[in-house]
């Protein structure tokens, strides 16, 4: 039981990074880079988390915290892809605006007890042992999020629509000779990104603790990028490292359950520590690294250049 209660919390914490870090992959496989994934994610919770408050229905939450995370990622999208603004700089603004934004909007909502997005069980799967509870007895979000995954991965392998996402991503002055709208294509990959990160940030704040507090995407952002790079841009192994990384958020909270004498500021320095770690060690087959990423990641595109 202790095992299955772990796998439990597992799945519950890995939700939110993989739905970030998975559309965050597509951004980048389109030649953006967006590091504004934070500032969505709190978006997404903040607007998700008043939307349910106002309505009494988390669903609609749901939808309110995907479409803010759209808007941002649009306004983001206006100034990288549009005007060829730097995106470093563009993406790093969003997160600020997104923080200050989330906690000027939720100011209201703190200590608010909020609606919780109640779980979908199905069944016959959700009786298996061990993983049953884990993985068939969850909120929408959660089978979302594999279905996102899967989904991705099919569009971006075995489709023509995938295969010209990734065209523009590798290089984008071929693409655009070919006939191919890549400021739309871009656009259209960052809406996706945004969206992604939205209901990330939504799960945040009605599953995952169903109440309001400021700064409660806690970095997550940053985690789901840091995966895109440590999947080397291919959607299943995402998966596997948002699991990998939600099981280490969740071993500092267990760790401390146990009375280990580990000081709490370093069990929460644990993700961040491993994140380093994980890039690290990738770094260094650059074979692998190069083969995968997008060529034309990060460069501005303007068609009469």
């Amino acid at each position: 039981m202790l095992l299955e209660g772990i796998l439990v919390t597992i799945v519950g914490a890995a939700t939110p990074i993989i739905l970030a870090a998975i559309g965050e992959l597509v951004v980048e496989r389109s030649g953006v880079l967006n590091l504004g994934v934070e500032g969505m994610m709190i978006m997404g919770a903040v607007v998700a988390f008043g939307v349910s408050l106002s309505t009494g229905n988390p669903y609609l939450g749901v939808i309110a915290g995907g479409l803010a995370g759209v808007a941002m990622a649009l306004l983001f999208g206006v100034f990288t892809v549009y005007l060829a603004s730097n995106q470093v700089a563009t993406g790093l603004a969003l997160t600020l605006l997104g923080l200050g934004l989330a906690g000027l909007i939720g100011e209201s909502f703190v200590g608010t007890p909020g609606v919780r997005l109640e779980a979908i069980t199905i069944p016959l799967l959700s009786s298996i042992p061990f993983i049953g509870p884990a993985l068939f007895d969850r909120d929408i979000l959660v089978y979302l999020s594999f279905a996102v995954v899967a989904g991705v991965s099919y569009t971006m392998f075995k489709t023509r629509v995938g295969l010209i996402l990734r065209a523009t991503g590798e290089n984008a002055e071929a693409a655009h000779a070919l006939g191919r709208d890549v400021r739309l294509i871009r656009m259209g990959a960052v809406a996706f990104g945004g969206l992604c990160a939205g209901l990330g940030g939504a799960y945040l704040s009605l599953v995952l603790t169903a109440q309001w507090t400021e700064g409660m995407s806690a970095g997550r952002g940053w985690i789901a990028l840091a995966i895109v790079v440590f999947a080397t841009w291919l959607p299943w192994r995402a998966l596997a490292g948002a699991y990998l990384f939600g099981g280490v958020i969740i071993l500092q909270l267990h760790a401390q359950a146990f009375g280990i004498r580990v000081p709490p500021q370093a069990m929460t320095m644990l993700p961040y520590i491993a994140t380093i770690v994980a890039l690290v060690l990738l770094s260094r087959n650059q074979a692998t690294m190069r083969r995968n990423t997008p060529a034309a990641l990060g460069r501005a595109f303007v068609p009469d250049r």
